[in-house]
């Protein structure tokens, strides 16, 4: 379908038909292109803001960015309720649907292997963060040698206590990165068993998450949904066991499957 002065917006793809009209907002103009036993979700929109030109203005307007990636992730969210599916990024464009078919035909068994194997599974995130002085305040009690060094320092003459200080904090920072590490680790291979697979991401900085604390694991995890139960479960255990050594664990999902579609959306340009 060519339309003047617009594009073709694509969402996600999947291999049996996805329940558009079940969709809730204003993103009514959703459509599905039926191409190679496939079915991508797309809908025109407007080529003077999604224009390389165009988009590149857009993206600096981040109320505009903040607004079409949220419709653009609860079309997806909303259409995997019903069907698997392989997201696309925001602003995956293409010029006219029969470019949208050709993508398909050019990837089309590769989706349709990523779309077996995502098939009956969900993707879920872990994220840990340290709350380090609560941390570290649990490791005053927890390991002897700084007990020892605390207790020296409140017999000690001031010029003793003063370097005394200095090495209870240098241990107590070695103390709370060991704790990090195998903390972050033991999670992640706890649930790593309740999967099919797994990912360690990128930390996100205190300016992105909005949190006063450190985060110290970004993991995703594609979970069966016959195991979702026991995956929940084996996290509110985690973050039972750790809350009191300064570690709050926050578990989000299901999501679009992100993490684990291979290489598809590196490989797809808007064309």
């Amino acid at each position: 379908m060519v339309v003047e002065g617009q594009l073709t917006y694509l969402y996600c793809v999947a291999d049996r038909e996805p329940k558009i009209r079940e969709i809730e907002g204003p993103e009514n103009n959703l459509y599905s292109v039926c191409h190679n036993s496939l079915y991508a979700v797309a809908a025109k929109v407007e080529e003077s803001k999604f224009s390389e030109e165009g988009l590149k203005k857009n993206m600096a307007d981040l109320e505009w960015v903040k607004t079409n990636a949220t419709l653009h992730e609860r079309i997806i969210e909303q259409i995997m309720t019903n069907t698997c599916v392989i997201p696309f990024k925001f602003g995956t464009l293409f010029n006219t649907d029969d470019s949208l078919k050709a993508m398909l035909d050019e990837y089309g068994e590769e989706f349709k292997a990523i779309l077996g194997r995502l098939e009956n599974k969900e993707e879920w995130g872990v994220k840990i963060y340290c709350d380090t002085e609560k941390s570290k305040h649990f490791s005053i009690n927890d390991e002897p040698e700084i007990l020892k060094i605390e207790n020296e320092i409140n017999s000690c003459s001031p010029g003793k206590a003063f370097f005394l200080k200095r090495k209870k904090a240098e241990l107590l920072a070695q103390v709370v990165n060991r704790k990090i590490n195998e903390s972050g680790q033991e999670n992640f291979d706890l649930l790593k068993e309740l999967s099919f697979e797994a990912r360690i991401n990128k930390l996100l900085p205190r300016e992105v998450t909005e949190r006063e604390d450190d985060m110290v694991l970004n993991s995703a995890f594609l979970v069966g949904k016959d195991d979702v139960g026991d995956f929940i479960n084996m996290v509110d255990a985690l973050k039972v066991y750790y809350e009191n050594e300064g570690f709050f664990i926050d578990c989000t999902g299901p999501w679009p499957p992100y993490n684990f579609c291979g290489l598809s959306n590196q490989k797809v340009r808007n064309a």
